[in-house]
């Protein structure tokens, strides 16, 4: 399993009104450690690759980050089967296993040129290993 992880600090911009991380900045940065999670693995390769979509996000929050905290994300793709993949990520608080939220959220690989299903290529199934 190749896992990636992030570090970030809770700014004011990531607060509702109760002064809590909001919960769709939980998913923006879903979103973001995806996508550069992504860029890493491909970062030394030269073929072309297609595009991933979200299908759908589960979230689940255990616990309430707050202005300051530090938080560890951490991802790895659990699933790839077919045209969809799994991915795992966590959010702990500072360097602790103190877990505040996980997401699991099913992705499509999409051909980038006619943005249609592609079955995932094993090239990409030994990238997420």
């Amino acid at each position: 399993m190749n896992s990636f992880e992030q570090t970030l600090v809770v700014e004011a911009q990531h607060l509702d009104e109760l002064q809590h991380v909001n919960n769709v900045q939980y998913l923006q940065w879903v979103q973001d450690i995806a996508g550069a999670h992504w860029q890493h693995l491909i970062a030394n390769h030269k073929e072309a690759f297609g595009l991933w979509v979200v299908r759908s996000h589960h979230i689940e929050y255990k616990r309430q980050a707050k202005l300051g905290d530090q938080i560890r994300v951490v991802t790895h793709v659990e699933v790839t089967e077919g045209f969809l993949s799994e991915r795992r990520v966590r959010f702990f608080l500072g360097d602790s296993t103190t877990l505040i939220a996980q997401c699991s959220t099913q992705w499509c690989y999409l051909d980038p040129k006619t943005q249609k299903l592609l079955r995932i290529p094993p090239e990409i199934h030994t990238l997420f290993k």
